[in-house]
């Protein structure tokens, strides 16, 4: 009888959670691996964490860690203690953690010096910008783990660049687009009027989708300001749909930016409802890496309100503009994101819906070969 491969999947933010759903549901068809879903609370509260659970179809997690928040030092620390322990008591084979968040970073340390193998989901990513808390997760990830499952071909290409073992680095896709169409597939039997924003869809065409929660974006008063202009500009031709993550509710009020009434604001939604709405907007405008690369699958025209992207295939194959952070280069985004209505734009390779299959069949042993060798150089994506 085979041994059973033992695995903590770890989630802590939430993007996270849309990432280890998929990981998940396969990891069930494997009888010899046993894969139990850590929580670190990095996300603490009800609507950003424990909602997404269950609207992602994944169960109550088996360890949670209470995390909570504080600066990236406390709540690294927290996460580091807390999962030593959960460690030393389940004693895995394996930690796989996804993304680039504290969580990620933390648990990754954590089994190293535990003398665990480490996967990390998503790994490879790089947007060349240290002053993004997120880069620096990823780079310092990557510098120890032993599976990097790669989304894109920058990913794998960047990875070999930094002087890791080609047989370890895996082009396997994106599990966020796994966990995308299986919501959709979802969301075709789901009666729309059971969402509360219904009758808004339904009285709005045309609409423009917004996500925004980035410090880079929200913290200071004059970035955010600046931003705002671009988007009560936009909000003059066109509703505006926003989504508020409390922090963005927070800087808005701190900071007395105001927004156009054309610009409706809404509570934190799941991931079904958001889903509902962004899939038929004109037009996504977001600081989400993940929405960068859902719209890029379903063709909605999307503009990134940064200066830089680890993503790079969104723009090159997909329906992703970089518009910056400045009012006029936001705009001049939009205006050329209107240019190309109707416009068709390819999937990357394999965004497919079978990335979790990919992973679990390397980590298994009966591996699809996932060659990184002669990858084609695309050029890193800044503004």
């Amino acid at each position: 009888m085979a041994a059973t491969l033992k695995v903590l999947l770890v989630a802590g933010a939430r993007p996270n959670f849309m990432k280890i759903s998929p990981i998940y549901r396969v990891g069930l068809k494997y009888a010899e691996a046993d894969c139990r879903i850590v929580h670190t609370g990095q996300h603490y509260d009800y609507e950003m964490s424990q909602a997404f659970f269950e609207d992602l179809d994944l169960p109550a997690p088996d360890f949670f860690l209470n995390a909570g928040s504080g600066s990236h030092a406390v709540q690294t620390a927290r996460i580091m203690t807390a999962f030593e322990e959960v460690c030393l008591a389940a004693r895995p084979d394996l930690v796989m953690v996804v993304g680039d968040v504290n969580s990620t970073l933390a648990c990754s340390i954590v089994a190293k010096k535990l003398l665990i193998k480490v996967a990390h989901v998503e790994a490879g990513l790089r947007s060349f910008d240290l002053s993004m808390p997120e880069e620096i997760n990823r780079m310092v990830t990557d510098s120890i783990s032993d599976y990097f499952f790669v989304t894109e071909e920058s990913g794998a290409r960047n990875l070999l660049r930094e002087g890791r073992p080609p047989e370890t680095v895996h082009f396997v896709g994106n599990v966020m687009i796994d966990n995308l169409f299986y919501q959709l597939h979802k969301l075709a039997g789901r009666d729309g009027r059971t969402f509360s924003t219904y009758k808004l869809k339904q009285g709005q065409k045309d609409y423009v989708f917004l996500t925004l929660h980035r410090p880079s974006n929200v913290d200071a008063k004059e970035s955010f300001q600046e931003i705002a202009d671009a988007l009560n500009y936009v909000a003059a031709e066109r509703p505006v749909f926003f989504p508020v993550h409390p922090r963005s509710s927070k800087m808005l009020a701190e900071h007395n930016v105001k927004l156009s009434d054309n610009i409706y604001l809404l509570p934190p939604l799941g991931f079904q409802e958001s889903l509902f709405l962004w899939k038929d907007a004109a037009l996504v405008m977001t600081d989400s890496g993940g929405l960068q690369e859902e719209t890029t699958a379903l063709g909605v025209p999307c503009i990134t309100i940064r200066e830089n992207t680890e993503r790079p295939i969104t723009i090159e194959m997909g329906t992703n503009i970089l518009g910056g952070t400045r009012r006029e280069t936001i705009l001049e985004a939009y205006r050329r994101s209107l240019d190309r209505k109707g416009q068709r734009f390819a999937v990357p390779p394999k965004w497919d819906g079978r990335a979790a299959e990919r992973i679990w069949k390397i980590l298994m042993g009966s591996e699809e070969k996932n060659h990184v060798t002669g990858i084609r150089p695309i050029r890193e994506v800044h503004r």
